[in-house]
């Protein structure tokens, strides 16, 4: 499966003039001006830019909530909370004062020679509040994948404070998805990123990822393919040598990779290895930090604890970039206590970023949403998704917890039998929800939802029945009924 997705021309549904008029009052050229100067000098993540500057890009101009208005005046629900970040929802003038107060007062300083700061000492205390009581240590950053740059680094310097230098292979998982830096992307288990990496990481090798649907043979129940993927992590670090094995990281459930749920013997399982052979655990918690599962963190969701954990996404909300890395007091206290940790960035602990982040997680705790999606909305969510797409002629599994989704797109539900060309199955349904002014992302054949944290039950509704309209769509275009 790939994270990549093509950009396609869409269909402009009939605008409603005052949506018009109000989204044309915030913007300084047309749409046409836009997207002739985007073309001309803006490269795009992730896209194929000939394919895109043909079609012209959907420019977004205004968002409010789960909502968003392109430069057409086309509302558009949001599903996936930007890039999975937007937990709070889009508006939220509480961040934005935060952000103004800061710049006015101190808008920049670096916690380099010997320096602080009022806002990344009342954040880190606020992280310490929030996450599992051995965490009480947190190094900054400007996203998540140079919080997963971070995490080789502290890994290995713990080894070395251990005197055990020989410690430096890290296990990950193939499909994972651990950020787009060379480290990060060497990290994560994706072969159309490692083509375009000739000068990938060394000492990172791969296991197979606990990806049910699409992977198990015979008659294993999910719990068996579970564990028995797991049970890779120990036949790595025997083949490799339990001496030369430094950590094990993954993401709780896989999300770029298709919102992947691993049965409820996979990361026990994952952890009793860890610790039998003197292994940290890396949790990257870039997405399910913060309230996406039900839980504050997604780890504590899956039921294990983790050495070191990976943040960004939803520690600002997406207002401002902004990553961490949580240490594990006894990896904190080796770090500590053993002389200089030489990495740092000129932006580790930003001002602006970290009052931004403290004012964010202020209203997740304050305001409760963390709670609400664990015993309201994310069940609603969840019940929602399955009674709708129960017997569906395409959708084989629906995976999730809290306020994300994985929707898998089958030939064949009934017998997991996927798509040969379930990319381009993936793509067709896409299509339909971006036409249909729905933000779904397609990862290969399975489609994902993740909508901000903030989204009510009338809204979360009009998701599923425009997810519903998308896929019938595809259905129909297939010939499936």
């Amino acid at each position: 499966m790939s994270y990549r997705t093509e950009e396609v021309a869409y269909v402009q549904p009939a605008l409603q003039p005052s949506a018009a008029a109000s989204v044309q009052a915030t913007q300084q050229r047309s749409t046409a001006e836009y997207r002739a100067l985007d073309a001309a000098h803006h490269i795009h993540p992730f896209s194929d830019m000939g394919s895109l500057n043909r079609a012209g890009s959907r420019v977004i101009v205004k968002a409010q909530g789960v909502y968003l208005w392109d430069s057409e005046g086309n509302k558009i629900i949001d599903g996936m909370a930007g890039l999975w970040c937007v937990n709070v929802g889009y508006g939220r003038k509480e961040l934005a004062d935060a952000a103004y107060r800061q710049m006015q007062e101190l808008p920049f300083y670096n916690t380099f020679f010997k320096t602080t700061h009022p806002p990344v000492i009342e954040l880190s205390a606020m992280l310490a509040e929030l996450a599992p009581e051995p965490f009480n240590h947190f190094f900054y950053c400007n996203s998540g994948s140079e919080g997963n740059d971070t995490v080789l680094r502290i890994v290995h310097q713990y080894w070395a404070t251990q005197g055990k230098h020989s410690k430096k292979v890290v296990i990950s998982r193939k499909n994972g998805y651990h950020g787009s830096t060379i480290a990060g992307g060497t990290l994560g288990g994706m072969g159309y990123m490692h083509d375009q990496m000739p000068s990938k990481v060394e000492n990172i090798v791969h296991i197979d990822q606990p990806y049910f649907f699409g992977e198990a043979q015979g008659n294993l129940t999910p719990e068996e393919f579970a564990l028995a993927r797991a049970q890779q992590l120990e036949a790595k670090i025997l083949e490799i040598g339990a001496d030369n094995v430094a950590a094990f990281i993954g993401e709780p459930f896989q999300g770029a990779g298709g919102v992947i749920f691993p049965a409820s013997t996979y990361w026990p399982e994952i952890q009793r290895i860890c610790r039998k052979y003197d292994i940290l655990l890396v949790a990257d918690e870039v997405i399910g930090g913060f309230g996406r599962t039900g839980e504050w963190f997604a780890h504590q969701h899956f039921g294990f604890e983790p050495d070191l954990i990976t943040l960004a996404k939803g520690l600002t909300s997406g207002y401002v970039p902004m990553g961490a890395v949580g240490l594990h007091d006894r990896v904190a206290k080796a770090i500590i206590e053993h002389g200089d940790f030489n990495h740092g960035l000129t932006y580790s602990g930003h001002p602006v970023a970290a009052a931004v982040a403290l004012a964010n997680l202020k209203l997740l705790r304050d305001e409760k949403i963390v709670e609400r999606v664990k015993t309201d909305t994310g069940p609603y969510f969840q019940k929602k998704l399955r009674d709708t797409f129960a017997n569906h002629p395409i959708v084989g599994e629906i995976a999730g917890a809290g306020l994300v989704a994985g929707l898998q797109l089958a030939e064949d539900p009934k017998t997991r039998k996927r798509f040969a060309n379930g990319g381009d199955v993936g793509t067709i349904c896409r299509d339909f929800c971006f036409n249909g002014n729905l933000i779904m992302r397609a990862t290969g054949d399975r489609m994902l939802l993740s909508p901000p944290l903030v989204i009510n039950k009338l809204e979360i509704d009009e998701i599923v029945s425009k997810a519903k309209k998308a896929i019938d769509a595809t259905a129909q275009q297939l010939g499936i009924s």
